[in-house]
């Protein structure tokens, strides 16, 4: 892909204070999938109007079914090969790339090649941000398999810069450059959000946040995201099932940018953008995210 003329000018040497996960703070950049009642057990739960998700009691009333808890979409139609795409489930398995400070879990494995009285050091705690991706006419949900109430994982979003035809220049004046993306939501959706555009990755509102081993993500279509980052001790893994659509053009499945070639942004020095994690707090209540100078 060429590098667009869209840059984030300013944005150099800023840290992303990571957050924990939620439905509310997440909501402009897709779905946060998780038990909305985890204190109501199917036994005691009967008829009631009051359940989120429109739920309703099934199987023979030893279940509750929270209904169309994630918003999936399919807009190939608008793509420009006309291909048509088909659902695609996927495994994943993350190996951990960054620690979370003063987390618990697993103890870190000691290497064939490392004795256990010289175990090789504990990730860092924080994460450059060397590549964002979007799909533009797809949504995308991660749903993470562990058995491990410890795992963490790095949600990693920004909103789109302005772009389209007819949109304004870049810094030099000349046109920006478009990546293919669709233009309307079709009548019968039921989409809560609009699509983002065509435009480069808006670094100026970067958000991250942590999600735990009872949430699922779906990203919505056209948000730009990093690549899925797993979270905890050197060796940990995370495993996800990832359920899209996709119709096999490279351009239209997943749209990338390198941070530093492509929006002129170094990461992982002086001029790099990075995201931070700090001890999690007992309750996940935080929505917000602060930004700070390097």
């Amino acid at each position: 892909m060429p590098p667009p003329n869209e840059k984030n000018p300013a944005v150099s040497g800023i840290v992303i204070e990571a957050v924990p996960l939620t439905r509310e703070a997440f909501a402009l950049f897709g779905d946060v999938v998780e038990n909305p009642r985890p204190d109501l057990h199917p036994s005691s739960a009967g008829p009631s109007p009051r359940l989120p998700f429109d739920a309703i009691t099934a199987n023979q009333g030893s279940a509750i079914k929270y209904q169309h808890v994630s918003n999936q979409i399919n807009l190939y139609d608008q793509s420009p090969s006309g291909c048509p795409a088909s659902p695609v489930m996927s495994m994943f398995v993350c190996a951990a790339r960054v620690r979370i400070p003063g987390s618990t879990g697993p103890p870190m494995p000691t290497p064939a090649l490392t004795s256990a009285r010289h175990p090789q050091p504990p990730p860092p705690s924080t994460f450059s941000v060397t590549v964002l991706e979007r799909h533009p006419y797809t949504t995308q949900t991660f749903v993470p398999l562990t058995a491990d109430p410890t795992a963490h994982y790095l949600v990693i979003v920004a909103p789109s810069l302005p772009g389209g035809p007819g949109g304004p220049g870049g810094p030099d004046g000349e046109a920006k450059t478009l990546l293919p993306v669709p233009s309307t939501l079709p009548l019968s959706a039921n989409y809560p959000r609009a699509l983002p555009g065509s435009g480069m990755p808006d670094l100026h509102r970067l958000r991250a946040f942590v999600a735990n081993a009872t949430q699922a993500v779906t990203y919505g279509a056209g948000t730009w995201h990093a690549p899925m980052v797993a979270l905890g001790n050197q060796g940990a893994a995370v495993d996800f099932v990832v359920v899209q659509f996709a119709n096999g053009v490279a351009a239209e499945d997943c749209q990338e940018v390198d941070v530093q070639r492509d929006l002129g942004q170094g990461a992982g020095n002086q001029g790099g953008i990075a995201v931070r994690l700090r001890p999690l707090p007992q309750e996940n209540k935080g929505v917000g995210v602060n930004m700070s100078k390097l």
